[in-house]
C-alpha cells in the first residue's frame, strides 16, 4: 500500500494478451466469452459463480458499462499459482476493489455453502446428506432442490462480509490480519495501466 493508505498492493497473474491490451489501451476489461473460452465444458459452473459475484460486488464497487466480468488479484504472491502467466503487481485504489477471503471464494466456485462458522457448514452438510444430496453443486445446477439452492446461493453474500474490515485495516496501515480471513483475494472490474508498478 502507498503512503496515503488509500491504495492496496495486489498481484494478478495475466495472459500475454491482457498485458498487451493494458500497454496499448491503458485499460482492459474481461468478458463472458473469455470465460467460456477458457473454461470450456466447465464454463457453466464458473459463470454461475461469477454471475452471483457480480450481482453483489457491483453494490460495493459499481462497474462501468464496459465491465462485464471481474479480474482476480491477491494481496500476497504466496496465494498465486500463475500457471505460466506473468504476474502483474498493481497499486489499486481502495475504492476500485472488492476484497474477500480467498477460501470463501473457493466455496462459491465449488457451488458450496458459506456458513457463518465451520459448525454451521457442517450442519448444512448433514442436512444435504439427510436429503440424499451428495454434493451441494447438484442442488445449485439441477432444478430438484429449489429450497437448498436458495440457501446456498444466499450464503454466497457472506463472501463480502470482510470487504470493509480489510479496507479499514489497509487504510489504517495495519496488517490485514482479520479473524476469519486466511488469504485476501480481490475482484477488479478492470486493470488500468496506471496501476502497474
Amino acid at each position: 500500500m502507498d503512503k496515503k493508505n488509500d491504495h492496496i498492493i495486489l498481484y494478478s497473474p495475466q495472459a500475454d494478451i491482457v498485458w498487451r491490451v493494458v500497454d496499448e489501451s491503458g485499460i482492459t476489461f474481461s468478458r463472458r466469452e473469455y470465460i467460456v473460452s477458457k473454461y470450456e465444458e466447465s464454463a457453466r459452473i464458473f459463470l454461475t459463480a461469477y454471475d452471483a459475484y457480480i450481482h453483489e460486488a457491483e453494490k460495493i464497487v459499481p462497474r462501468s458499462d464496459s465491465s462485464a466480468y471481474p479480474y482476480w488479484a491477491f494481496a500476497s504472491t504466496e496465494n498465486i499459482d500463475p500457471m505460466g502467466q506473468k504476474v502483474m503487481k498493481l497499486n489499486v485504489p481502495l475504492d476500485e476493489v472488492v476484497l474477500f477471503d480467498q477460501y470463501d471464494w473457493y466455496k462459491v466456485l465449488r457451488l458450496s455453502y458459506i456458513g457463518e462458522t465451520p459448525e454451521e457448514e457442517k450442519a448444512f452438510a448433514r442436512e444435504l446428506e439427510k436429503r440424499g444430496i451428495r454434493d451441494a453443486s447438484d442442488a445449485v445446477l439441477r432444478p430438484f432442490y429449489p429450497d437448498i439452492k436458495r440457501k446456498i446461493t444466499t450464503s454466497w453474500n457472506r463472501l463480502f462480509r470482510y470487504d470493509e474490515l480489510i479496507k479499514r485495516a489497509v487504510a489504517a496501515g495495519d496488517d490485514m490480519l482479520i479473524p476469519g480471513v486466511r488469504a485476501v483475494q480481490a475482484g477488479l472490474w478492470c486493470i488500468k495501466k496506471e496501476w502497474l508498478i
